[in-house]
């Protein structure tokens, strides 16, 4: 044993002189500059976010209740809610999951007071969702203006792409603006309004989006998924113009699509993967201006019982994006992406295991006679990185905190969403993980030219789709934990299918109007 001891420490005492070299050192210092940055870039973030929380709280304390649709309250004039234009929402779905309906029942219940019809898009009605949305939709009858559109099964595109393009081709000849939205956005009941405010206000608005909110389940996984989205909401939070683009919530001038603008059409619907990364790359060609207000932040409950698995196949897809494009400058612009992420993520875990092995080598020291060199200078570093780190972690905290506080505003009938449920220690953990793992999906990926996602394979070739599969894999899901193919062998499936949906339904019939504060 002692023999092994002495072998042991003789390693420790190599990977601490290793770690002392000034490689490791920069590394170090890397480190506490990435944390520092991340965690400056979200108190700015925050700051933005909570402006618009203060000027509501002003507004509504000069005596507008409604300063969650409108900071004037004279714009709920009948007058003025006439000359609103129309607008067509376009929600792509398939299959039925643990958040599905409230997320809906938010969409459709939206306080617009302009023409307004919604259009859901499913496959085939085979599809759980075609049975959910339709119970949805009868429970409302002619209180809004609501239809499915069934898309058939993609060729040239991916499934969601397929169904939002059928949706376009839909939608009533009248609209003005289009808002694609996914299945898993909870809107608050004045966000439609605000995208169309700002797009009336700037006609030089090419895209409009927002941003979800992650609300972790308590797995590992989800806390992943939150820890993925948060220095992204950095690029959303900016009160105006931004580069980025979220494929969950885009408004757009129906007309771009009706005439096929920059090609727009044609690029998504010719081998397009993915719509938000193919209309940034439309943008960025032509020069337009993509913006997000300050109130398009949006709850994303994560499923329940969102496992590790399901979190790897999902940044495996968010990887998997970065190897579609359109054109060689945005074949460039991904590969710059590719590399400058797969350098971030490992240069932010690497300082933790150098400090990791400084901390080891500092305790084993004080119980082993081996002659350890003491990394005075590494456990230096060492509280650099864990201040750096601590600081991170707060800020990360403020922003999320402050766009909790906007949420619950921006829906004050709505469930209210706290903080409480936050597990910090899981979160640090997660940062690890997920920026460890982030290098390898990549680099698989960029290998693979092949991703299953909700039961289709889709291989890609020069950026663009060449090839299909429908696996029917239930092993690959989202992050909802959808349902995403019915039990065809059992003739009472659909009976107990809706039997579920109503039992959903029935907390919200029995709901309070006002939610406790």
């Amino acid at each position: 044993m002692s023999g092994l001891a002495e072998f042991l420490d003789g390693l420790l005492a190599a990977a601490s002189a290793a770690c002392r070299s000034p490689l490791a050192v920069f590394l170090q210092i890397q480190g506490c500059v990435i944390c520092l940055t991340l965690a400056i870039g979200w108190l700015l973030a925050s700051h933005v976010r909570y402006s618009v929380f203060r000027k509501m709280k002003r507004v509504m304390a000069g005596g507008n209740p409604f300063a969650f649709l409108y900071d004037d309250i004279c714009d709920l004039e009948h007058s003025v809610q006439l000359k609103l234009p129309r607008v067509s929402v376009v929600m792509p779905l398939k299959g039925f999951g643990e958040h599905n309906l409230e997320n809906w029942r938010s969409q459709i219940t939206s306080l617009y007071g302009g023409p307004l019809e919604f259009l859901f898009i499913v496959e085939s009605v085979d599809d759980p969702a075609y049975h959910a949305i339709s119970l949805l939709i009868s429970e409302f009858k002619d209180k809004i203006d609501a239809k499915i559109v069934v898309a058939g099964l993609s060729v040239t595109c991916s499934q969601k792409i397929h169904n939002q393009l059928a949706g376009v081709e839909k939608m009533h000849k009248d609209s003005k603006y289009v808002l694609f939205l996914d299945d898993d956005v909870r809107l608050h009941p004045g966000s439609i309004g605000a995208l169309t405010a700002e797009m009336e206000k700037n006609p030089e608005i090419f895209i409009q989006t927002g941003y979800p909110l992650d609300l972790p389940s308590g797995t590992l996984g989800s806390y992943c998924i939150y820890e993925y989205h948060m220095p992204c909401s950095m690029g959303f939070a900016t009160g105006g113009r931004t580069f980025f683009l979220w494929g969950g919530c885009m408004m757009m001038n129906a007309d771009d699509f009706r005439n096929n603008r920059y090609g727009l059409v044609t690029g998504l619907r010719e081998g397009g993967y993915s719509d938000d990364m193919t209309l940034a790359a439309v943008s960025g060609a032509h020069k337009r201006l993509i913006t997000s207000p300050p109130v398009a932040v949006f709850p994303h409950p994560l499923s329940s019982d969102l496992s590790f698995s399901r979190y790897w196949n999902y940044l495996r897809k968010q990887t998997f994006v970065l190897e579609s494009y359109i054109s060689d400058i945005n074949w460039l612009m991904n590969r710059a992406l590719f590399f400058s992420h797969c350098y971030l993520s490992w240069g932010f875990v690497c300082p933790y295991l150098i400090a990791a092995v400084h901390v080891i080598t500092a305790v084993r020291a004080r119980y082993s006679s081996y002659p350890f060199s003491m990394p005075s200078t590494g456990l230096w570093l060492v509280a650099c990185l864990a201040t750096c780190t601590l600081l991170e972690l707060l800020s990360m905290w403020n922003l999320t905190k402050v766009e909790i506080q906007l949420c619950n505003m921006l829906s004050p009938e709505g469930r209210r969403v706290s903080l409480d449920s936050y597990n910090w220690p899981l979160v640090f953990l997660a940062m690890l993980v997920d920026n460890f793992l982030y290098p390898i999906s990549a680099v698989r990926s960029h290998f693979s030219q092949s991703i299953n996602w909700s039961g289709i394979r889709y291989h890609l070739k020069k950026g663009k789709i060449s090839k299909i599969e429908r696996c029917k894999d239930p092993n690959f899901s989202d992050l909802g934990g959808k349902h995403l193919y019915p039990n065809k062998s059992s003739s009472s499936t659909k009976a107990l299918f809706l039997s579920s949906i109503q039992r959903s339904l029935s907390p919200w019939r029995q709901r309070p109007k006002k939610s406790d504060g």
